[in-house]
């Protein structure tokens, strides 16, 4: 090639003529120009986002129907107070973070019946409470005992209780005011026990 058919403006390279066909070490037009392309993709890829972008979306990464999806937060996200989770987020309600305090447990109330108050059952004697068919002794100073009313020879209610025995009117039967124990007949067995509980100085048949 001679100098004549070289670009205008451009001298001749004297590496190409004495070198036999070796080329110019200096860097020529086109390498400049394409080394600065390179290093401008290297700035645009670094600062790409790594986040998934729509197929459909423009150059700045919005969707024609939606926003960025950088200003979205993924499946499963959870967010801070005033942020709004995506699907799966969890959130903390009022009502599990502060629980309500543990209701006082009511105390039972006392099953039976209430007889009568212990002011009424002298020391060695008792009384009878008919609509329940249960009398109630007194053997020592404050130890209760209770039996049923009805004695056993032929069904009467028991009537009195004096001198330490229970008395049936019908036939004379007798009891003691300790256990029930026949004293006198023709009863031919003791009156039945009966369960009773003193709560507040009242008798309770149970």
């Amino acid at each position: 090639m001679n100098p004549q058919s070289r670009r205008d403006g451009e001298p001749a390279r004297d590496s190409e003529s004495s070198s036999g066909g070796e080329r110019d070490p200096r860097p020529t037009r086109r390498g400049v120009l394409l080394g600065m392309g390179l290093v401008g993709l290297g700035g645009a890829l670094a600062g790409c986002s790594t986040t998934a972008v729509p197929y459909d979306a423009n150059e700045a990464g919005i969707a024609p129907n939606g926003p960025a999806p950088a200003s979205m937060p993924g499946s499963g996200a959870m967010t801070g107070q005033g942020g709004t989770p995506g699907s799966g987020g969890m959130q903390s309600s009022p009502a599990s973070a502060s629980r309500a305090p543990a209701r006082k447990k009511a105390k039972p109330k006392l099953a039976g019946t209430v007889l009568g108050d212990v002011s009424e059952i002298p020391v060695g004697g008792g009384a009878i409470y008919i609509a329940a068919k249960v009398v109630v002794t007194q053997p020592a100073s404050g130890q209760y005992k209770a039996f049923s009313a009805v004695c056993t020879h032929v069904g009467c209610i028991v009537n009195k209780v004096t001198n330490g025995t229970i008395d049936c009117p019908c036939h004379g039967s007798e009891f003691t005011i300790t256990n029930g124990a026949v004293v006198t007949g023709p009863a031919p067995s003791p009156l039945p026990a009966k369960r009773i509980k003193i709560v507040k100085d009242q008798i309770i048949l149970l």
